[in-house]
């Protein structure tokens, strides 16, 4: 987007409703000298380039954000990603650059998106795998020991698998 796309949608963004090449001519002069015609080519492009709708309103449209400035910049920010050879030193260099307000809000983003901590299970589930001399009763259905029954006696299960 370039610099005057970026004034206009600027605008249109901060206001967050349907506006008028006029509403944005009017704000614009305010900082610099620029022409009617020169606004409305701006939201045409922008239009096309699918950054904004537009509505027949009379003579006229009313324009409005198709999404918002923090998608626009999350879009900046893969498009700028996905380009380099070294996606990881990318990341590395880009935090190095991070002031430390950047960097909490990085943190709570990464907390919004990971969501709230699960607790990790006490005790891992019973992962043994079964063999062809390992007949447990849990896998065949009988009260037959394992080997690792008859090696430790005293961890033998109960007749009836419990």
């Amino acid at each position: 987007m370039g610099e005057l796309e970026d004034a206009v949608m600027t605008r249109v963004w901060k206001w967050n409703r349907p506006v008028t090449v006029r509403e944005v001519l009017e704000d614009l002069q305010q900082e610099r000298s620029i022409a009617y015609t020169t606004v409305m080519t701006v939201l045409d492009n922008l239009h096309q380039k699918g950054w904004v709708r537009r509505e027949a309103e009379g003579r006229a449209y009313r324009y409005e954000a198709v999404s918002t400035r923090a998608a626009y910049a999350a879009a900046l920010m893969n498009d700028a990603w996905s380009q380099s050879d070294n996606p990881a030193a990318a990341l590395v260099a880009f935090f190095g650059m991070m002031s430390d307000e950047q960097r909490r809000a990085l943190r709570d983003a990464v907390r919004i998106v990971q969501g709230p901590e699960t607790p990790e299970p006490a005790e891992p589930p019973d992962t043994r795998r079964v063999t062809s001399t390992d007949t447990s009763s849990a896998d065949t259905g009988t009260d037959t020991p394992t080997d690792t029954d008859r090696q430790n006696p005293g961890s033998a299960r109960e007749p009836g698998g419990r």
